[in-house]
């Protein structure tokens, strides 16, 4: 019996000394434990938004701001015609953006088909003096020239617009020769700039 007694003495005694020896071994361990975190991360998926200045020789505050416009009006148009429209548009997304360009119209209201006989040449536009007036010197080489008919179909690549960028456009209309049949013709199109963010 005695025997038995010393023995299980043994046994606690190396039982504790084994249960020191792993919370011993246990809080080194957490001693040399750490972390590193990043907390609250957030995201914000970016914007494209593409505005029209109302004013071409205006700031791009929102009251000068729109996202349509009234087009103009060209009354007496005769065979070799050539008028300019002035146009700004704003990149106030806050991604850069692939911008183009097509015209956008309703048959009914082109009845004539004046479509086929107007064009427009677009080119690019700085207004380095901010008067609103495409001056000596401040348009570049042309885009390219189209039929409305091609402006709708084909469009124009008028390249990237970085975020809060100014980017001006002359809008050149004209005609070539006008059938007799077209006098007091008159049809209605819309003109559409489209933006991808990149």
């Amino acid at each position: 019996m005695l025997h038995f007694v010393k023995k299980a003495r043994a046994l606690i005694g190396g039982g504790i000394f084994v249960l020191l020896l792993i919370l011993g071994l246990g809080i080194t361990f957490a001693a040399f434990q750490d972390k590193g975190k990043v907390l609250g991360s957030k995201f914000t998926v970016g914007s494209s938004d593409i505005k029209l200045l109302s004013d071409v020789a205006g700031t791009t505050d929102s009251s000068n701001l729109a996202d349509e416009l009234n087009g103009p009006n060209f009354d007496n148009v005769t065979p070799n015609w050539t008028q300019h429209y002035l146009l700004k548009l704003v990149n106030k997304g806050t991604t850069p953006v692939a911008l183009t360009s097509h015209a956008r119209y309703l048959t009914a209201n082109d009845p004539e088909d004046l479509r086929t006989i107007l064009f427009v040449d677009l080119l690019p536009w700085n207004d380095g003096d901010g008067n609103g007036l495409a001056d000596t010197g401040e348009t570049g080489t042309s885009i390219g020239k189209k039929s409305i008919v091609k402006w709708n179909t084909e469009g124009f690549d008028l390249g990237s617009v970085e975020a809060g960028q100014v980017k001006g456009f002359v809008l050149r209309f004209s005609t070539e020769s006008i059938s007799e049949t077209k006098q007091g013709a008159s049809g209605v199109f819309d003109f559409e700039f489209d933006a991808t963010s990149l």
